[in-house]
């Protein structure tokens, strides 16, 4: 695979049904490089895949650098709470599948995938965007200011992941 790291011009477009194939690729290479025991991604296997379905119904953002599709989230909109098992989904604007290549992680991607979302949420308008985060990316979230308000339990059993919320400025 060619290297995506030379190059700091990042294209962000609405992502297309048709390329839910790299989008679930992407999803698994970035969930992959941290040490999860192989039957946790069996139990993400639904998660992790996106189908055009999907691509089709969410506003699904890629960041395209040097022509390839660097990284990609969505962002949806739940009306109301709701309770899937032991978790609960709040209701406003979720920010769902924010995935990096590996290969580019840590070179700004991410970052710039977060401005862009922001951006959008200005334009709908939101005023907060609430995300289940990986445990290991806590770090990122941090860094970039966002409030941790709880954690949650998972698709795991036993297992929780902390659930933070991006407050929009208003300009």
């Amino acid at each position: 695979m060619q290297s995506l790291a030379n190059s700091t011009h990042l294209l962000f477009r609405r992502a297309e049904p048709a390329e839910y194939k790299v989008l679930t690729d992407i999803s698994w290479r970035a969930k992959q490089i941290w040490p999860y025991p192989e039957e946790y991604f069996e139990i993400w296997r639904e998660e992790l895949t996106i189908s055009p379905a999907y691509v089709a119904a969410n506003p699904v953002y890629v960041a395209v650098q040097e022509n390839r599709i660097a990284g990609y989230y969505a962002l949806v909109h739940n009306p109301y709470y709701r309770q899937i098992g032991e978790v609960r989904v709040e209701s406003g604007y979720w920010l769902e599948h924010i995935f990096v290549e590996p290969e580019v992680m840590y070179c700004g991607i991410g970052s710039g995938l977060l401005n862009h979302a922001v951006t959008i949420c200005r334009s709908i308008p939101c005023t907060r965007l609430l995300v289940f985060v990986d445990p290991f990316a806590r770090g990122f979230y941090d860094k970039i200011g966002a409030q941790f308000l709880y954690d949650s339990p998972s698709s795991i059993p036993g297992r929780t992941i902390p659930v933070y919320q991006i407050n929009i400025p208003i300009e």
